[in-house]
């Protein structure tokens, strides 16, 4: 076979799907408590694409059960970085989950789940978020180079869910040209989006919790929705802020970077079992164990 064969067949095999192991950037952040903060901006993002408006605005129970999808996407999320090999089983279920996801918008405009651009974008708004994180809740900002390193990293997640190439720019700087223009010309101001800021703001209770303790639930949560609708809104790029209609002050801006600075100094304080959500610490804590099983097999008498 020519070398220009095995380049073309080369460039027509697909990548391949790989989970993740310790040692990366994702692994050792994605897990923690603070995820959450900016997965607000990310899924906000997400809402104001058109087809994914569409499909959440028929499909979701973000406004029905706000906890409960929460709950389930942040899970869904720690078993993409921390599942092992089940981390590409849960990417094909949620591919086969979105498969039949499809709806027809006022407009009459057909819109499938799994259109590549819209699938796609929903890990694009992660990359972004991750930066975002970075940028607010962690000691130091991202530089150029581990923004790069970061960006493959979710190049090899965007593998994973069989993300097209076509929908995966090279770099992160090219990314980052990408996610401008697609915030800036693509973006729109859904009536989805607006129902995301809504319910955020003020958490309905859990279907399962009694009616009687709603009351409570709601003083209870109310200063952490707060909180959240604060965060996801301060950490939304400002043409997005503006097509939305949400306003975000100087002085906004400097609670939210007081926020993060001390979170930053707090959070790394909490004993690991507290700053990691729970599939991400026990992934972690079984990594330890088997690091340790093999260095006692490996130094063993013989």
């Amino acid at each position: 076979m020519t070398s220009a064969a095995l380049e073309s067949t080369s460039a027509h095999t697909p990548a391949p799907r790989r989970p993740f192991e310790p040692g990366s950037r994702l692994w050792d952040e994605t897990g923690l408590i603070t995820f959450s903060l900016t997965a607000g901006s990310a899924f906000l993002l997400q809402t104001m694409e058109p087809t994914i408006s569409a499909v959440v605005d028929e499909h979701s129970t973000f406004r029905t059960d706000p906890m409960g999808r929460a709950v389930r996407s942040i899970a869904s999320v720690m078993m993409w970085i921390y599942g092992g090999e089940e981390a590409i089983a849960e990417a094909d279920r949620l591919r086969t989950m979105h498969a039949t996801l499809n709806t027809t918008d006022a407009r009459g405009v057909r819109h499938k789940a799994l259109a590549s651009g819209p699938w796609a974008w929903v890990l694009h708004t992660g990359t972004f978020a991750f930066a975002e994180n970075a940028k607010y809740f962690a000691r130091n900002p991202l530089t150029p180079a581990e923004k790069e390193a970061v960006y493959q990293e979710m190049v090899q997640l965007m593998r994973n869910f069989a993300v097209p190439p076509k929908e995966i720019p090279a770099s992160y700087a090219e990314f980052e040209a990408f996610f401008t223009d697609t915030v800036a010309n693509h973006l729109e101001a859904t009536d989805t989006a607006r129902d995301y800021l809504r319910v955020i703001r003020s958490v309905a209770p859990p279907k399962q919790l009694p009616r009687v303790f709603a009351p409570v639930w709601r003083r209870a949560v109310a200063p952490i929705g707060r909180m959240q609708y604060f965060v996801t809104v301060g950490t939304t790029p400002e043409v997005a802020r503006e097509k939305l209609g949400l306003t975000w002050s100087a002085s906004d801006e400097r609670k939210l970077r007081a926020l993060g600075w001390m979170l930053a100094r707090a959070v790394p304080l909490l004993p690991e079992r507290v700053r990691y959500f729970p599939i991400a610490y026990e992934a972690r804590r079984l990594a330890r164990d088997r690091a340790r099983l093999r260095k006692m097999i490996d130094f063993r008498p013989i």
